[in-house]
């Protein structure tokens, strides 16, 4: 089944739905997904330059977690 096919079904079945409260969670998650999307953009050149400077900085610095760590750190998520 194709995309305009599985959307055309879709508003089918939200056009015959008749749980308010099921109309207001979906239009919840729909605008939290609308407010969450940030207009990205690529970075500049400078930008690059500037952010691996940091990152050679903090490295320089002992400011960083090993593999071991960070797979230590997500482990107890």
């Amino acid at each position: 089944m194709d995309l305009q096919t599985r959307k055309l079904n879709l508003i089918s079945y939200l056009a015959q739905l008749q749980d308010e409260k099921f109309i207001e969670r979906i239009e919840k998650f729909i605008l939290s997904k609308q407010e969450s999307q940030v207009d990205l953009k690529p970075f500049t050149v400078d930008e690059l330059i500037r952010r691996i400077e940091q990152s050679e900085s903090d490295f320089q610095k002992g400011n960083f977690k090993t593999q071991d760590e960070l797979e230590q750190f997500s482990s107890d998520w």
